[in-house]
């Protein structure tokens, strides 16, 4: 158990050495993934209403209006996943600061991650 907590408190040490660069490039991910995801999803539901719609019959408008729903839903899940991991993070990695360098911490290293390097 004593060998995991030491591993963990050198992790911090390990994520200075990693580049800017790799760091900004997960972030831009991450970011890319939080809005460009969610803007795809209620496109794709928007053109699957329109043509059921275009189409006339009442059981594809149904049909059509479920699977915009459904796809409005998860563009809403997929943005606060991400929105909720990354408050999640901040608050552990505050708690988890309060005494301690900050700038060792495992969580400090994870949210950089997250949010990219200045």
């Amino acid at each position: 158990m004593l060998d995991n907590i030491a591993i963990l408190s050198s992790v911090g040490d390990a994520c200075a050495a990693i580049p800017d660069g790799v760091v900004n490039i997960v972030s831009l991910i991450i970011k890319s993934i939080q809005i460009v995801v969610p803007i795809l999803l209620i496109i794709w539901g928007m053109i699957d209403f329109a043509k059921s719609v275009v189409g006339g019959d009442e059981d594809k408008i149904k049909a059509g209006q479920k699977t915009f729903m459904r796809r409005l839903i998860a563009a809403i899940v997929v943005f606060l996943v991400i929105t909720v991991v990354q408050l999640a993070v901040r608050l552990v990695g505050q708690v988890g600061a309060s005494g301690t360098d900050d700038s060792n911490s495992i969580w400090s290293c994870i949210e950089e991650f997250i949010n990219g390097r200045s």
